[in-house]
């Protein structure tokens, strides 16, 4: 009787040991997730990583409780990891039927796909908010903004293509102004090619045509040479007239014997 007193004891203690150390974790990952709020000036990971571990050991001892995995999913988005909160928010969705509790979780996975830049699934979410809490000034403000946002996305991103077509525009004229100005350069070429065989072709006729080369005397030459020719009869004159000398002389001579 005595063993099973002290067994029902230890099973009586044993929650309540749990409970308390659950409770620990708990507070601990209040008070990193309150340290992590102090400086708005900077985003404090730190802070709210160790309020995330804090967190999920208060979970390992009661893994069902909505309420430590909402801080889990808070504790995660505010250190910049939106896409691993979304996750969490998401599984947390179908955990509660209370109507607070389910527009605060889509507010908060809206404001996790918001961070991304997923314009549609966050308005979807805070729209889904505000179908259970229809008054609630933050989703509205949220919502609000959410799609302002989207449509500076939409007209950013209209600039932008505009603006690659004006450069594929420009690219396509500076390609063709290019193609014109290689044409005409080339036939520019061809021209001057064109020109320089026809005056080739007309040098060469020239040539053909041309009566052959006469050379050419100077004055001076010209009467040098006419000189010596003149020269040249006087001698042949004066060997003439000595060869009939001679001739003479000798008929004269015949004649007397």
């Amino acid at each position: 009787m005595r063993k099973l007193l002290l067994i029902l004891l230890a099973f009586i203690i044993a929650p309540t040991v749990f409970a308390q150390k659950e409770r620990k974790f708990v507070r601990e990952g209040n008070g990193y997730y309150t340290d992590g709020l102090k400086d708005t000036t900077k985003l404090d990971t730190v802070s709210f990583g160790k309020a995330e571990v804090a967190y999920r050991r208060a979970l390992e001892i009661k893994p069902d409780d909505f309420h430590w995995q909402v801080n889990l999913a808070d504790a995660i988005y505010k250190q910049n990891k939106p896409d691993q909160a979304a996750t969490e928010f998401g599984k947390l969705i179908e955990r509660t039927t209370e109507p607070t509790e389910k527009a605060m979780v889509y507010h908060n996975l809206g404001n996790s796909l918001l961070a991304q830049k997923k314009f549609d699934p966050s308005i979807d979410a805070y729209k889904k908010a505000l179908r259970i809490m229809p008054g609630d000034p933050e989703t509205k403000y949220n919502l609000a903004y959410a799609m302002k946002m989207k449509k500076k996305d939409q007209e950013q991103k209209k600039k932008d293509k505009d603006k690659d077509k004006d450069k594929d525009k420009d690219k396509d004229k500076d390609k063709k102004d290019k193609d014109k100005d290689k044409k005409d350069q080339n036939k520019d070429q061809k021209k001057d090619k064109d020109k320089q065989d026809q005056n080739k072709d007309q040098q060469n006729k020239d040539q053909q045509q041309a009566p052959p080369p006469q050379n050419k005397i100077s004055k001076q030459s010209a009467e040098q040479m006419l000189q010596a020719l003149e020269n040249d009869e006087k001698q042949t004159q004066e060997k003439v007239k000595k060869a009939q000398a001679v001739k003479t002389e000798r008929s004269k001579v015949e004649k007397n014997w």
